[in-house]
């Protein structure tokens, strides 16, 4: 391998999750939790990689349950 040392698990812990995100296999918040980043940054990490979100009809349902304090 061609990275340093100190880098390598961290990096193969980035590929893994963001692999089994796109495999539809970990959510994004699970992910984000194996690649140790915050969700914000896998996010980015993802948008830089061209991965697309996986957003269903349920999760908008609930976004605007709870933008609606209905929740």
């Amino acid at each position: 391998m061609r990275l340093p040392p100190a880098e390598t698990k961290s990096r193969l812990q980035l590929e893994l999750a963001v692999s089994l995100y796109a495999q539809d296999i970990l959510s994004l918040g699970k992910a984000a939790e194996l690649a140790g980043i915050t969700r914000l940054e896998l996010n980015d990490v993802l948008a830089k990689r061209g991965v697309p979100m996986h957003y269903t009809k349920e999760d908008l349902s609930n976004d605007l349950a709870y933008a609606r304090g209905s929740q």
